[in-house]
């Protein structure tokens, strides 16, 4: 049997060789280059834009609010490790007008050079019920979380494709991994990010661009604390189950993925799980990584199971809580 299991792995992996050139990319060298944050004057964006800036790189940041990105520039200038570096503040609402991106997007490369990393971080999240929630909800999410990282995207890539050098970073979420209650119109868009980053990982890796997919989890930023005003009870308990992270951590391990042009970002033991669980046929960026979703792959699986069960029981628990509201103010 240990005779039979040796080969079966050794075929397996020789199988991986042959599929696919699966050699780790170049890692990018941050100093001197350009890195454009969209979402860059508040929370995870503002994170990745200081990040960039401590190893060297020139930053971009895009964003709507004026006053948000001058604060944003002032505190991200004082990790400066050299007198060349800059940072450039754009006001543009990256999910209305293509041609007025790409139009900010080329006045960026025209100052700081081109595009060498992109960070799409520029989104939003309401939570609620799906019968709640208006159908205008469906689209806003829509818009600023997806096409909000599909017009970045789509002027800066023609570049980084003629130089055979990028990264494309697109910043999901764990609701983007599974579909959580509450979490309709919120997990769709983010969904559909993974989508768009696979595909285009397929197109652009012969040219050496490498896309890489983030996974946060909650963290602690002026959006996820709007997005708490609004969520129901049972998203809220589920949401209680893991802690919240830092967005500094965030930062770091998102940057640290990018550079090293990882396909999947994720922070902690069950953002690793989650990443194993839903790989798919998702990219790899070696062989140890696959072989190490294919070990993972029965255990993540039942732990999983315990997980959703403990979710299907608090909205069981919720619904049962409200009913007996409701019969008691009838009785009252």
């Amino acid at each position: 049997m240990l005779l039979l299991a040796a080969a079966s792995l050794v075929a397996f992996v020789l199988l991986l060789y042959m599929v696919s050139p699966l050699i780790s990319p170049k890692p990018l060298a941050l100093p001197g280059a350009h890195v454009v944050v969209t979402g860059g004057s508040s929370g995870i964006g503002k994170c990745i834009a200081i990040e960039c800036y401590k190893q060297g790189a020139f930053i971009t940041l895009v964003a709507r609010n004026e006053d948000k990105l001058l604060q944003a520039k002032k505190e991200i200038e004082k990790h400066s490790i050299n007198d060349k570096q800059v940072v450039l503040c754009i006001s543009v609402d990256v999910s209305q007008d293509y041609s007025q991106v790409e139009n900010v997007i080329k006045q960026a490369q025209e100052k700081l050079g081109p595009v060498d990393m992109l960070v799409n971080c520029a989104g939003m999240s309401l939570a609620g019920k799906f019968e709640d929630l208006e159908v205008s909800t469906f689209e806003r999410l829509m818009s600023v979380n997806y096409l909000g990282s599909v017009y970045p995207s789509r002027a800066v890539i023609a570049t980084m494709k003629e130089r055979r050098v990028g990264r494309v970073v697109f910043v999901s979420s764990q609701a983007g991994q599974l579909g959580l209650f509450g979490y309709t119109a919120y997990s769709s868009s983010k969904f559909a990010i993974r989508g768009l980053a696979e595909a285009l990982q397929m197109e652009v890796k012969p040219y050496n661009v490498y896309v890489t997919v983030a996974y946060p989890p909650d963290t602690d930023t002026p959006g996820f604390a709007k997005e708490n005003q609004t969520k129901p009870l049972e998203t809220r308990l589920i949401s209680e189950t893991t802690s919240v992270c830092k967005p500094e951590q965030v930062a770091k391990q998102i940057v640290k993925d990018a550079i090293q042009g990882n396909f999947s970002s994720s922070i902690g033991s069950d953002g690793y799980m989650l990443s194993s669980l839903t790989c798919g046929m998702a990219p790899v960026t070696s062989i140890t990584e696959g072989l190490q979703q294919v070990v993972t792959m029965g255990l993540f699986r039942t732990i999983a199971l315990f997980y959703l069960g403990s979710f299907d029981s608090i909205v069981r628990r919720c619904m049962m809580q409200k009913a007996k509201s409701e019969t008691i103010d009838k009785t009252a």
